[in-house]
């Protein structure tokens, strides 16, 4: 699933509450995201800036859901997992057996580990029952420097 289409299928209330993390934990990065997706959608950056949250958020999803969005949708979603969630995406990686410095992978290269493990793996991570434990895994098999059909294939699953 590309970023793109993560934000698409993003409830509104969940993006809502994504949103709401970014706007207080990265502000300027929220206003960067706000002024993005009024350029995609043609506004005036102040127009959405001065809606209601529901409103200007729901503009956001919108144009994130988007498929020329993908570079701004990847990096906002590393964004709220590096600066709003990081305990659990270092929680993931850690799991994972994955060198990284608070939350940012430090090898150039991270392979599929094996389908069996990789299963494990997901299946107890998901255990926690953190809401964004789902989201943490799209966003992590969405990245572009990630290849793992198998955690592609796990997630296929789990959506059906």
């Amino acid at each position: 699933m590309r970023p793109h289409q993560i934000f698409s299928a993003m409830s509104p209330d969940k993006c809502e509450r994504v949103m709401g993390r970014i706007a207080e934990e990265a502000p300027e990065v929220f206003r960067q995201t706000v002024a993005s997706a009024a350029a995609a959608l043609k506004f005036r950056p102040q127009y959405l800036m001065k809606q209601p949250m529901p409103k200007r958020v729901a503009s956001i999803r919108r144009a994130l859901a988007r498929p020329g969005s993908d570079p701004l949708a990847e990096e906002l979603l590393a964004i709220y997992f590096l600066k709003c969630r990081l305990d659990l995406l270092t929680e993931w990686l850690d799991l994972m057996e994955l060198d990284h410095e608070d939350g940012m992978l430090t090898a150039d290269e991270t392979p599929c580990p094996e389908a069996s493990e990789l299963e494990e793996k997901v299946a107890r991570f998901r255990r926690g029952k953190d809401e964004d434990c789902d989201l943490l895994l799209r966003v992590f098999a969405g990245q572009t420097a990630i290849n793992w059909p198998a955690l592609d294939e796990i997630l296929a699953r789990s959506d059906a």
